[in-house]
């Protein structure tokens, strides 16, 4: 059996969840298509204590309007917060639908084998974890985190379209397409996928847990899986992430920006500066798929973020990761 994670009683800090002036606003423009009860975003954080499988991660909760309510009456009397608790659990197969959801727009508006991509996630229960909330019966997902490795899943065809995918976007990058091929190819054995996806405003507090979690998780596989091919192909070198950023479109026209709070990248999570910082390379490109269109982000252009990040640098993402939001 995986060991458990070890329990933190950490209080941890209340931080916007990007590091620019627009981030509680973005966070309030869209969030996926989730329940009503669960479209949230965190206030004033009570104390954490976390442990995967039967700990959990208290809250305050506002709750984010929806374009209309059902019935007016039963808003009445709400102050617009709710006491949650959240759980980190192994995935299972009856959070298909919840990761299916998380994931829709992974790949931007390309056609491919979501279902299998799922499964694949669904079927690694060492290593991967889902966000619930304490004892909620409708089990609605809040995030979900895994890493993949790129050559034991080679011969899937949600795979196969991915690595498709990134190379076609890569393609204008002057030495940066060689490099992801040898990740994708010759390096695959060693590369994890890093898959990272949760509604926008999950509470910012859950995420030093949730990738700690995710880390331990990887270290311990190396030693726990009960085949030595499964066990090194927990032995990443490096982690490939794709996540999304908007870019000032001023920056790219090389304008001076209009003021000093325009900022030349939002990072939609903020894990993703550490992570573009550590990268060994980078690369972004246009999304189809615009969620976006408001007067906040008009010198903003949505784009997709390829990171390779060497998995020795890993400790120094958790640390500066936690410094950044539990530390005082």
């Amino acid at each position: 059996m995986p060991r458990k994670p070890r329990r933190h009683n950490q209080r941890p800090k209340t931080w916007p969840i990007t590091f620019s002036p627009f981030a509680r606003a973005l966070a309030h423009m869209h969030s996926f298509s989730t329940p009503k009860r669960h479209s949230q975003t965190i206030e004033n954080p009570a104390p954490t204590l976390h442990s995967k499988g039967n700990g959990f991660i208290k809250g305050n909760l506002e709750e984010i309007p929806e374009q209309q309510s059902e019935s007016s009456d039963e808003e009445e009397g709400f102050d617009g917060v709710v006491q949650a608790d959240f759980s980190f659990f192994d995935p299972k197969p009856d959070d298909f639908h919840g990761v299916k959801t998380l994931l829709q727009t992974y790949l931007d508006d390309q056609e491919w084998d979501l279902s299998g991509f799922t499964d694949l996630i669904l079927g690694q229960t060492t290593v991967g974890t889902v966000v619930k909330i304490e004892d909620d019966e409708d089990e609605g997902l809040f995030a979900v985190v895994t890493a993949l490795n790129l050559w034991r899943y080679r011969e899937q065809r949600c795979i196969t379209t991915l690595k498709d995918f990134l190379l076609s976007k890569a393609c204008q990058e002057k030495g940066v397409s060689d490099k992801l091929r040898l990740l994708l190819g010759e390096q695959a054995r060693n590369v994890g996928l890093l898959v990272s996806q949760r509604v926008v405003n999950l509470p910012p507090q859950l995420l030093p847990h949730l990738y700690n979690a995710l880390f331990d998780e990887v270290s311990w596989a190396t030693e726990d899986e009960p085949t030595e091919d499964l066990r090194n192909s927990f032995k990443f070198n490096h982690y490939l992430i794709l996540s999304k950023i908007y870019k000032n479109k001023n920056i790219e026209k090389k304008r001076k920006l209009s003021n000093d709070s325009d900022e030349p990248i939002i990072y939609v999570k903020p894990e993703d500066e550490i992570f573009h910082k550590l990268s060994s390379w980078s690369f972004c490109f246009p999304l189809q798929n615009q969620q976006v269109d408001s007067h906040e982000l008009r010198n903003y252009r949505s784009m997709g973020l390829v990171m390779a990040v060497e998995a020795d640098k890993i400790p120094t993402f958790r640390q500066e990761l936690s410094s950044l939001i539990i530390d005082p």
